[in-house]
């Protein structure tokens, strides 16, 4: 296999197991997988090319609602979210949580892939993403993911790279459907879970019912990242 390919083809992934409520593992950092410093590599976007790329997911969000004969406020509705932050989404595609794309993603029956990267996913074996290359959403200043699969048709899981910048900021919370697993590559994450906190270091790995309220922060002074898996 040629290393620099970025898609080849081969088996499709197997879907998650059933619903665990939560559960929580530690390891060693001496048994955790590796991470270079590639691996939260990207190409810096001057704040304009940042504000236009947010504005297209937006627009993107926007006609795919109109392609499906809802209103704002009727997609908000049935999205569960609020209709005026909803609407702000479609406006500036500012602070849009990974999991309503995704949402919004099965709702409308594309790929997250499409809303992402305006194209169609089109492998149905598997894709290969070299460290680095991901598809990156800046969701926010500090908090900006990669999409590990933004070219594989038909998921059933989506696997984002998540960075956090260090930041007194509080974690903001949200709720979505499905399953949800973390593991941390790089630095402390602080997982807000419901009523808890809980101090996530490299080679942890929680699991988790996120009908419940979460989010998570950078719980150390340089930029934490972790790999997350959403089911729906």
């Amino acid at each position: 296999m040629n290393n620099d390919s970025k898609n080849e083809a081969g088996t499709s992934p197997e879907a998650p197991l059933g619903l665990s409520p939560f559960a929580f593992a530690r390891v060693s950092p001496e048994a955790s997988l590796g991470t270079s410093s590639a691996l939260t590599a990207s190409t810096k976007a001057s704040p304009l090319d940042l504000t236009t790329e947010l504005r297209d997911l937006g627009q993107r969000i926007a006609g795919l609602r109109d392609a499906l004969g809802y209103s704002a406020d009727e997609f908000a509705d049935l999205l569960g979210e609020d209709r005026e932050v909803y609407s702000t989404y479609e406006k500036t595609g500012f602070n849009i949580p990974a999991s309503l794309l995704m949402h919004i993603a099965n709702v409308a029956n594309v790929d997250m892939g499409v809303l992402l990267t305006g194209k169609s996913a089109h492998l149905d074996t598997f894709q290969v993403v070299r460290a680095g290359e991901g598809r990156k959403v800046d969701r926010f200043p500090g908090y900006h993911f990669q999409d590990l699969a933004y070219a594989y048709s038909g998921k059933t899981m989506q696997p984002l790279l998540v960075t956090l910048q260090a930041s007194d900021e509080p974690a903001a919370l949200v709720t979505h459907s499905g399953q949800e697993f973390n593991y941390v590559t790089k630095g402390t994450v602080i997982l807000v879970f419901a009523d808890r906190e809980i101090e996530l270091h490299v080679g942890d790995s929680v699991y988790f019912n996120p009908m419940l309220p979460h989010g998570q922060r950078c719980g150390s002074d340089e930029p934490a990242t972790f790999v997350t898996m959403i089911m729906e």
